[in-house]
């Protein structure tokens, strides 16, 4: 079938069906990813491939890629960045395009006078292990003329699910029956060939690859290895909780190349809970099904001690303020008391993955004029 006659919008009812699994239910590695999202679906595989491919190649879905646990994979962390107000398009546009470790880059804003309004430029960055935050960090501020950053590493990650299409019509207040299970942030050491196994792994799929089988049989090749002992090293990666899930990405705000719109607002989270209740509020306010993410980051003074971030996302600004009321209210009944809160909204964005690569880090650094060993944790 011509790709022009299958339906690409976010809104077809088959395609929702598929996306509400293919966003973030796919855990882990899947031997046959496409058929898992089948089963789970309860559409069949070959509609599931057909219209794959044509939301990719619509621009609908941005990319299709196994994702890893990049936080058990390489030292990261969130980071706020001020900027001169004449530099803050073009720190953001040299980030996004110039640095492959930098994901996530958004300007973001909140009400003028707020603890840490100053910082306009919020990025994920990952280093590979055994390279330094703070030297590629200083790196970054010397090459784009920034003034200064708060480097905000997560203790504890307690929700991490994109899931766009099934929060829809979650109301405020809307949790799971539990707490969320708090998750630790340990860097895993992995071999040559592991490493070879999972930069293939993760590399992003064209629509014309989806349609091989194996599946996985080009990425094995490509790590030098059978596809056998691909098998056999991704299937321990994942008993080592350093890969993800097989996912499909829609874009968070911007509208696809259709115009439309998943999301048009992007909410960053801030609270502030007495030391020692990290865990209790995180727990808490990661069971509620409209938090994409949410951690425990120590911010500091600058930002008035808040030390449990969260994102949220939302068509409305007041239905994500609505959510964000009843999580407040939420905390309160928990006897978890919020010494300040606050939200940075975000505006321009662009997400592209990490790169978490050693021997890509090497290549950059020298791309940079740097010295790989000088960038090595002292």
């Amino acid at each position: 079938m011509n790709d022009v006659a299958v339906p690409v919008t976010i809104h077809d009812p088959i395609n929702e069906k598929i996306l509400v699994v293919s966003e973030d239910r796919v855990q882990g590695f899947q031997l046959d990813p496409l058929g898992e999202i089948s089963r789970m679906s309860g559409v069949d595989r070959a509609t599931v491939l057909e219209r794959l491919q044509a939301m990719l190649r619509a621009g609908v879905i941005r990319r299709i890629r196994q994702t890893l646990l990049a936080t058990n994979l390489a030292q990261g962390a969130l980071v706020a960045w001020e900027t001169p107000p004449d530099l803050l398009e073009t720190t953001f546009d040299w980030m996004f395009a110039n640095d492959p470790f930098t994901g996530h880059v958004v300007i973001r804003s909140t009400d003028p006078g707020t603890a840490g309004s100053q910082y306009r430029l919020w990025t994920t960055l990952k280093v590979p292990q055994g390279y330094s935050l703070v030297k590629h960090c200083d790196y970054l501020k010397s090459r784009t003329g920034a003034l200064r950053y708060v480097l905000l590493p997560a203790r504890k990650v307690f929700a991490l699910g994109v899931g766009h299409l099934r929060r829809r019509g979650l109301q405020p207040g809307d949790r799971a029956s539990q707490p969320a299970e708090p998750a630790d942030v340990a860097v895993t050491t992995l071999s040559d060939l592991e490493w070879r196994v999972l930069v293939a792994l993760k590399r992003e799929f064209t629509p014309e690859e989806l349609e091989l089988n194996p599946l996985w049989g080009p990425r094995a090749k490509e790590a030098g290895v059978s596809l056998e002992t691909f098998y056999e090293v991704a299937t321990e990666l994942n008993r080592r909780r350093v890969i993800g899930r097989f996912s499909t990405f829609l874009e968070h705000t911007k509208p696809a190349e259709n115009g439309e719109r998943v999301a048009r607002f992007n909410a960053l989270f801030h609270w502030a809970v007495p030391p020692g209740r990290e865990i209790d509020a995180g727990k808490e306010v990661g069971r509620h099904h409209v938090m994409t993410h949410a951690y425990w980051r120590d911010a500091g003074p600058e930002f008035r001690n808040v030390n449990i971030m969260g994102v949220a996302h939302g068509a409305e600004k007041e239905m994500v303020l609505a959510h964000k009321a009843a999580i407040d209210r939420h905390l309160e009944e928990a006897g978890i008391p919020v010494l300040y809160t606050n939200v940075f909204w975000g505006g321009r964005s662009e997400i592209k993955p990490s790169e978490i690569s050693p021997m890509a880090y090497q290549d950059w650094c020298r791309q940079q004029g740097l010295d790989p060993q000088q960038m090595r944790e002292a």
